[in-house]
């Protein structure tokens, strides 16, 4: 039976990463997720901060949240039950590797949200071993949004990430040109709480095999949203995978296509960053 545990107040990012960081110290290896989850209810939306949110990922300002903003509500609960004494896997170094994002109906940012957090599925992977994290939000007990991200801690010896050279450089004819300064990384682990040093640290980027800091993926992800609005249905389903990570500074492409039920979209450069599609 699941235990829930109803928090009162939202934990503070920064010291979940310092105690992450002790984490690395023990060596994991469990074979099960805490049977846990996490809630806050009645959070609301602090409208200057989702405005800084707007202008980093290149969204208009308007009354109704973003499709990836309730990850943000409800990433600090992620972190403190990756980051528990407990929890199989170092969440340090753990590799964003998939998102789905469930939009059920549009979310006014008035709203009062209940949010609850959960980590399921612990399951092999070629590379290593991954798992789900299930988070939803609901107004009036009536879920209106549900994210599910997944997570890879890499066990092969083989996986050192690096620029590699293949295929052509981005070109205007072929979709829109982004040229990503460095600041993206500090910038979006501002507003979004997600402070993983290998975002904004040329070192903490080394340390885990990056030679310079990588972008965040839920913020690519909402920068492809950005570029599609005005185009997408009031309820949809949006799902990414992270092929391989941008480096910062960086100038990469974005292409997008009618599909038979939505959307398809990408982003790359000399490889393919992310693909996404939309129903």
């Amino acid at each position: 039976m699941v235990a829930v545990v109803e928090l009162t107040e939202g934990p503070g990012t920064s010291a979940v990463y310092a105690r992450a960081a002790l984490g690395l110290l023990r060596r994991g290896g469990g074979t099960t997720l805490p049977d846990v989850e996490l809630v806050r209810r009645g959070v609301t939306v602090d409208r200057s901060h989702l405005a800084r949110y707007d202008r980093v990922c290149g969204l208009r300002l308007t009354d109704a949240l973003p499709a990836t903003y309730p990850h943000i509500l409800a990433f600090p609960l992620a972190m403190r039950l990756m980051s528990a004494a407990d929890f199989p896997l170092p969440m340090i170094g753990l590799v964003h590797v998939a998102n789905r994002i469930t939009v059920r109906r549009a979310i006014d940012a008035g709203s009062r949200l209940d949010l609850a957090v959960r980590a399921v599925d612990l399951r092999d992977h070629p590379r290593g071993r991954q798992f789900d994290m299930v988070a939803t939000a609901s107004v009036d007990g009536a879920e209106v949004w549900r994210g599910v991200s997944t997570y890879l801690r890499i066990s092969s010896a083989s996986t050192t990430k690096g620029d590699r050279p293949a295929g052509p450089a981005p070109d205007q004819a072929d979709g829109a040109v982004w040229r990503l300064p460095a600041r993206i990384g500090t910038d979006y682990a501002a507003v979004s709480g997600d402070r993983n040093p290998i975002h904004t640290s040329r070192l903490g980027a080394r340390l885990f095999g990056f030679p310079r800091p990588i972008a965040h993926g839920m913020w690519t992800k909402a920068r492809c949203l950005a570029a599609l609005e005005g185009r997408l249905p009031e309820a949809y389903s949006v799902e990414v995978a992270f092929k391989q990570p941008i480096l910062l500074p960086s100038t990469v492409r974005f292409a997008s296509s009618p599909s038979d039920t939505g959307w398809e979209f990408r982003v790359d450069s000399k490889r393919p960053h992310l693909t996404g599609t939309i129903a």
